[in-house]
């Protein structure tokens, strides 16, 4: 849907000359000419049909399935994209960034008591102040100086409203967006959310052209085409498909990108990607690319997230998320082997927050969470999105997994804020080996758990990460407090015929759950 303009009938394809190109299953069926030539012949045209067809992307599959039923599409590519970036291509605009910068020196950078960074008493230095300071002297007040990057961004309604990244804008203090016309739009920013890159500007004035997001999930194979600013060049449309869906690339425990392989590049950022009837699939937010530039592969924010964020920055200038308050993994086979459940879905709680919602009504370590008001959870980025979907203050319905038996804990949210857990803990100076799984150990001072104080390459432990400077807390679901402890948890796995050992770990930035692989005997 495309506000103040409205898209042709039909499909964007020119159905007509696309009926014209196919070849019906009954004709293809129809009688062969008695004449051995005319049978080359025919055979050499229907090969040469069937290429045609075939580069329309009318006919899917190889021409030696000729005359099985063909498969036809219901929404082939069309001849050309003109229909479709003539409606959009006036929404799209560049953003233009411009940002303090701390003053620099003028510009032949002699400024300072030393040339580059020469000694204090080097001879030199009296020569490049005689000879090299700027005209009008030494006391010269420095030069402010500002930068100037640029994204792009679409109108989403008349009265001016601008979708863009959040990265595109970070740090601006002028934003001003350019419009396909070319007029400069000074712009205010209404509000901006950081966990999924999303920004809304609003610029003065009414009557622009807007686009309206697509109200159906994003299809792989399904064509796109992607207008923006790349390297400055406005305006630019490129096109492909999408590639793949559900991407998390590690910007975040929201990250739930659409993989495209329509020309992206930098610049592109904040521009939206459309499907072919002119209706926004996504917000370009990234891409992949050793070189810098584009090699094909690029992610865009689904435009149901960005809808809901929209919504939020739109109200409020900000985004509220409930908040769970516990730090997860995913449910790994040897995890799964070792809890002895043969499911790997849901998200396993290495720790539950101090002082957060989870812990406080009874969420504990090594619970594994596998529904949210009695929907299923797949793992920790499906958990994030949902716990993000409920408001602080909403009570939820979480069912975990404990000690192989299932329980719903009733959980009230709380606000979502930047915490860490950290946990920094000494190593004794008198270690234990444990060689079955290449580990030195060393109880910890505050008496909990076991320190890693070494491990040995190509261990068991090292093979599943386990690292020095590790404090083992639990093994095997059981806390321990010496090396002993840890030793008589493992023979108590191997006893119950378990091929791992769950350890309970902390480390810098946290804690995790780490199933080590039990040897023979």
């Amino acid at each position: 849907m495309i506000g103040r303009r409205q898209m042709p009938a039909g499909n964007l394809t020119d159905r007509e000359n696309g009926d014209k190109s196919l070849m019906s299953n009954e004709y293809l069926k129809s009688e062969s000419p008695k004449s051995p030539t005319r049978n080359v012949l025919m055979a050499s045209a229907l090969s040469l049909g069937l290429a045609s067809v075939l580069a329309t992307g009318s006919i899917v599959g190889d021409p030696k399935y000729a005359y099985a039923d063909p498969v036809h599409v219901e929404a082939p590519a069309p001849a050309d994209f003109t229909a479709v970036v003539e409606s959009v291509k006036p929404a799209v605009v560049s953003v233009q960034v411009k940002s303090k910068m701390r003053p620099v020196a003028d510009r032949d950078g002699l400024r300072g008591r030393n040339f580059r960074g020469l000694p204090e008493d080097h001879p030199f230095n009296d020569f490049f102040r005689r000879y090299g300071e700027p005209r009008g002297g030494m006391d010269r007040p420095r030069r402010p100086h500002r930068s100037l990057s640029q994204g792009s961004g679409f109108f989403i309604s008349e009265d001016g409203y601008v979708v863009t990244n959040n990265h595109v804008v970070d740090g601006g203090d002028e934003l001003v967006v350019v419009t396909e016309d070319g007029r400069e739009l000074e712009a205010e920013l209404i509000g901006r959310d950081r966990r999924t890159d999303l920004a809304l500007l609003k610029v003065e004035g009414d009557g622009f052209t807007y686009v309206a997001f697509a109200g159906e999930k994003a299809k792989i194979g399904q064509w796109v085409v992607a207008v923006g600013n790349p390297f400055g060049l406005g305006g630019t449309v490129t096109a492909g498909i999408v590639s793949a869906d559900g991407r998390d690339i590690g910007s975040g425990p929201y990250d739930d990108f659409i993989q495209i392989d329509a020309p992206v590049n930098r610049g592109n950022s904040g521009g939206p990607t459309f499907n072919t009837n002119g209706e926004v699939i996504g917000v370009n937010t990234a891409i992949f690319s050793p070189s810098g530039g584009n090699v094909g592969i690029a992610f865009a924010i689904p435009a149901s997230t960005v809808e809901d964020v929209v919504a939020e920055l739109k109200q409020d200038g900000s985004v509220t998320r409930g908040w769970l308050g516990v730090q997860i993994q995913p449910v790994t086979k040897d995890i799964a082997e070792s809890l002895d459940t043969s499911s790997t879905d849901g998200a396993l709680v290495s720790d539950p927050q101090e002082d957060g919602p989870a812990l406080e009504a009874g969420i504990e370590a090594g619970d594994i969470i596998t529904k949210v008001d009695g929907k299923s959870v797949s793992g920790p980025r499906e958990l994030a999105r949902r716990i993000a979907g409920y408001e602080p203050g909403d009570e939820v319905a979480i069912t975990v997994l404990r000690q192989g038996k299932e329980q719903v804990i009733d959980v009230t949210l709380g606000k979502l804020q930047n915490q860490a857990s950290v946990a920094d803990e000494d190593a004794s100076v008198e270690p234990t080996s444990l060689e079955s799984l290449g580990l030195e150990l060393s109880p910890a001072d505050d008496g909990k758990g076991v320190v890693v104080t070494g491990v040995e390459e190509d261990s068991p432990a090292a093979e599943k990460g386990i690292r020095t400077g590790d404090v083992i807390r639990s093994v095997g679901g059981d806390d321990v407090d010496s090396v002993q402890g840890v030793t008589r948890n493992i023979e108590a796995a191997r006893k119950d015929d378990r091929k791992a050992v769950l350890f309970h770990v902390e480390r810098e930035r946290g804690s995790r759950f780490i199933a080590v692989p039990l040897q023979a005997g």
